[in-house]
């Protein structure tokens, strides 16, 4: 594992948004494996139980919790630890709570970006840094089309249009502060942003989110609840987008003016499924027997030895909130211009992910052991291009 990215994060000192998050949790183990000096910044885990403290990474770390508003601790923590790479993954992320609390969001997701940047811009540091923001950044009329770094920025709902604009504001510092063509001559920052979305894997327990609340029934003898069965969405296991991430970093690292800009990660066309397939993929990897939307009772077991769990799913829509019905990612460039690509196929992802969760609450074992295990598992079959 040790030779993946050119061994680019070796001793290097790494500053993780967000490290307490589902996303940032699997990026800071990953580092920590990397023999990274990991740094992270971020509120306390916001789920009981949180991938954050079952990884005990508290202990593997240096956190500081704190919240990406507040400009004046961002400010010290970057110029007290001086990272040679920066991800920046703290955000509000969830959709439908960007409907309740837009000021939250807009303000974690848009002034959270420009704190990080700014610090970074007046401290005249010399560092790498990645702004993670969402597939959802782009304008979506509807059109079954997959979207290309060059497509317009937009945003029905708040988190969408707060991803949008983040990506507005890195592009502006790059353009102002961080020119790649000035690289050397007035700053020394490296600059580029990374967009994905619908992220599966073990360790998520957030709200609304398919699979968290997959698990989340299924535990509590529940009946799966769906708004959406028919949109559909690139799914991909979070080891892909985050493997992305340090490759684009890694070659950020080697030559900041040739890759400091936009760049989708996602999985190929073929990972492409709707909600209620992925449900009923799910329901079978899990190890209960089929069940169809609106039916009454239990399903019946179909041989597992786990214990029996409902196997039902509801459809409530949502009528007041708006979600695009199709949303896909072109990752034509990612694979031609940075020689990544993704490893495992939708329904690889969705084994690795219902493993994890059934490795949780049956087996019992180590989580951080079995997450180990599972990123050297992925780095085994990862083979990007480093010429």
């Amino acid at each position: 594992m040790n030779q993946l990215f050119n061994q680019t994060y070796q001793n290097k000192k790494v500053l993780v948004t967000g490290h307490t998050g589902f996303k940032g949790s699997w990026l800071s183990l990953w580092l920590l494996l990397l023999g990274a000096e990991v740094v992270g910044f971020s509120l306390e885990p916001d789920t009981d139980p949180s991938l954050y403290r079952e990884l005990v990474l508290e202990k593997k770390l240096t956190g500081i919790i704190g919240d990406i508003r507040d400009k004046d601790l961002v400010e010290s923590v970057i110029n007290k630890h001086k990272p040679d790479f920066i991800f920046h993954l703290a955000a509000q992320p969830l959709v439908r709570r960007s409907y309740s609390e837009p000021h939250l969001t807009f303000e974690t997701n848009i002034m959270g970006t420009v704190n990080i940047l700014e610090a970074v811009r007046k401290s005249n540091l010399k560092c790498v840094i990645v702004n993670v923001t969402s597939d959802k950044c782009y304008e979506n009329s509807g059109n079954a089309c997959s979207f290309s770094e060059n497509n317009p920025m937009g945003g029905y709902d708040p988190y969408s249009a707060s991803k949008g604009a983040a990506e507005l504001v890195t592009s502006a510092y790059r353009n102002s502060y961080f020119n790649p063509a000035n690289y050397g001559i007035n700053h020394k920052t490296a600059l580029a942003s990374a967009r994905a979305g619908n992220v599966i894997g073990g360790g998520d327990w957030a709200e609304d989110r398919l699979i968290p609340d997959f698990v989340r029934a299924l535990s509590k003898e529940e009946d799966i609840i769906i708004r959406n069965p028919h949109a559909t969405r690139p799914w991909q296991h979070v080891m892909e987008c985050v493997s992305g991430y340090l490759h684009l970093a890694a070659k950020l690292n080697e030559n900041p003016a040739k890759y400091a800009e936009g760049w989708n990660f996602g999985p190929d066309k073929n990972s492409v499924m709707t909600v209620e397939q992925i449900i009923q993929k799910s329901l079978e990897l899990w190890g209960t027997g089929m069940s169809s939307a609106l039916q009454v009772g239990k399903a019946e077991p179909s041989g597992s030895s786990l214990p029996l769990r409902s196997g039902n799913y509801k459809i409530i829509s949502d009528k007041n909130m708006k979600e695009a019905a199709f949303l896909s990612l072109d990752i034509s460039k990612a694979k031609e211009k940075l020689g990544w690509q993704p490893v495992y196929d939708i329904n690889q992802a969705l084994e690795k992910t219902i493993s994890w969760y059934k490795n949780y609450y049956f087996n019992k074992a180590d989580s951080f052991e079995f997450t180990k295990q599972q990123i050297e598992e992925y780095c085994s079959n990862y083979a990007p291009s480093f010429p």
